[in-house]
């Protein structure tokens, strides 16, 4: 790097340089930091897409209120609403997400702000004759590439805004997919322990029947069998439920011997979402694409900027004076120019560098545009088939399951068949029942990440690619 100064008598520069520092004062004082810090228009875009309100306390009387806000859901039990609700209050990582709003916003407010004045002195002295110089300059190409910087920094604040609602409705999702797994999770432990029970009774019985002599071993190891399998799937509705307790407790935000849920996952819905027109609505609305748009703008700004600043990138200019000769001689007055000589370094590699990354934005936003329909699509079909699934176990094969052990309990009853083969349609009966709530589960499941298109790329969001 070069530098060139030039101390030149009283001019024009010196008249012109007040100008400049007061349009610089002008635009420095437009940008600075709003009450809400973004926060509104993080709800403004996640209130498409969720109920709940979102929460950023900062000082300690609104934490004190987000508190008393958890402490009034844990009241009662929690339906998937107000787990959601409670994660948005209680969740430390998302707290720390919204954190980068602040980040972001001090960013804008730094680049609408003046750099300092910088003060040179030389001083020098040999007999009795001295050297002095003494220069304020200022760095005057910050004033025209300013109004660049805070483009640029609210563009990216604005991106930062995107990726916050991204970040809620994001922890939304996984709570919603935690508190149904949660809940069905509890279901299939209690209908675990029924079948349990009547195993273990029809075990007895056959223990009983040997013993009395009216039963072989074979049948009596069947019905032993039967309990050995029974006591298994207790132990591992156990594990599950206790594995899906503490990940909706970690989402939470608070310890899982606080939780209480819903007993029952909510019944399957009497309409459907239809498909055109909700394939339409989610890709007019979906953060991903809107956030691409934002960067690849953001982006052409920064190489428009690049390419202005590519050769010069430094220009200083303040009052400087000069004493040269005795101590009691009067100053030369002047002013004191400094810029950077591009000997070495033209830019070219910068401008190059701003180019592809600028490329990379827009290709990867026709990527996520181009994929987002498919996408859709495929949700929606995992959604339609679930709740045709679920829809077919609860109108046909429980009802017909409950109609064949009803009917055997007739027939036990005039002592037409054993209690084995009650025992053993009581069984296929509450398997039944297991199995839908195990189905009932996945349209949940499904129906929540319909909804997740409307926002974005499921494995994006969870971090898979």
């Amino acid at each position: 790097m070069s530098i060139v100064k030039i101390i030149p008598g009283r001019n024009g520069l010196l008249r012109g340089l007040p100008l400049l520092l007061a349009s610089g004062f002008v635009l420095s004082g437009c940008a600075g930091f709003s009450k809400d810090g973004g926060l509104n228009d993080v709800k403004s875009l996640t209130q498409k897409h969720i109920r709940q309100e979102v929460v950023w306390p900062k000082t300690a009387a609104e934490q004190q209120l987000a508190e008393t806000q958890v402490k009034a859901l844990l009241q009662n039990a929690l339906d998937v609403e107000s787990a959601v609700q409670l994660a948005l209050l209680s969740n430390k990582g998302l707290q720390a997400s919204l954190f980068n709003l602040g980040i972001s916003e001090a960013d804008v407010v730094q680049a609408g702000r003046l750099p300092n004045p910088k003060f040179s002195m030389l001083y020098a002295r040999h007999n009795g004759d001295y050297k002095i110089e003494q220069a304020l300059t200022f760095n005057i190409f910050s004033l025209l590439t300013m109004p660049k910087m805070l483009e640029i920094e609210r563009l990216n604040f604005e991106k930062a805004k995107q990726q916050a609602a991204l970040e809620v409705v994001k922890l939304a999702y996984q709570t919603r997919l935690a508190y149904f797994n949660a809940v069905a999770a509890n279901e299939q432990l209690a209908y675990s322990m029924q079948v349990k029970e009547s195993a273990e009774a029809s075990a007895e019985m056959a223990r009983r029947m040997v013993k009395a002599g009216n039963w072989n071993q074979l049948e009596l190891v069947r019905e032993q069998g039967f309990y050995a399998d029974a006591s298994q799937d207790v132990l591992a509705a156990k594990q599950k439920q206790q594995a899906s307790h503490e990940a909706l407790s970690r989402l939470l935000g608070i310890p899982v011997h606080q939780l209480a849920l819903q007993k029952r996952l909510p019944d399957l819905p009497d309409t459907m979402a239809e498909s055109a027109q909700f394939q339409q609505e989610t890709f007019e609305q979906r953060l991903d694409i809107q956030a691409a748009r934002s960067h690849v703008q953001a982006l052409a700004k920064q190489l428009g900027l690049t390419k202005a600043t590519s050769v010069i990138n430094v220009l200083e200019l303040g009052p400087a004076r000069v004493l040269e000769g005795r101590r009691g001689d009067t100053y030369k007055n002047g002013v004191d120019i400094s810029f950077e000589l591009p000997l070495f370094d033209w830019g070219g590699a910068k401008v190059a560098r701003a180019e592809a990354t600028y490329m990379q934005g827009v290709n990867r936003a026709a990527y996520i545009a181009a994929n987002a329909q498919s996408e859709i699509r495929e949700a929606h079909g995992r959604y339609r088939t679930s709740y045709d699934i679920a829809r077919h176990y609860h109108d046909e094969i429980v009802p017909l399951r409950k109609k064949m052990l009803d009917e055997k309990l007739l027939r036990y009853n005039g002592m037409l068949v054993s209690p084995f083969e009650l025992f053993s349609d009581a069984r296929a009966q509450v398997a039944s029942v297991k199995t839908y709530i195990e189905k009932l589960n996945e349209f949940w499941l499904a129906d929540t990440e319909l909804q997740m298109t409307r926002i974005g790329n499921l494995n994006a969001l969870e971090g898979k690619e």
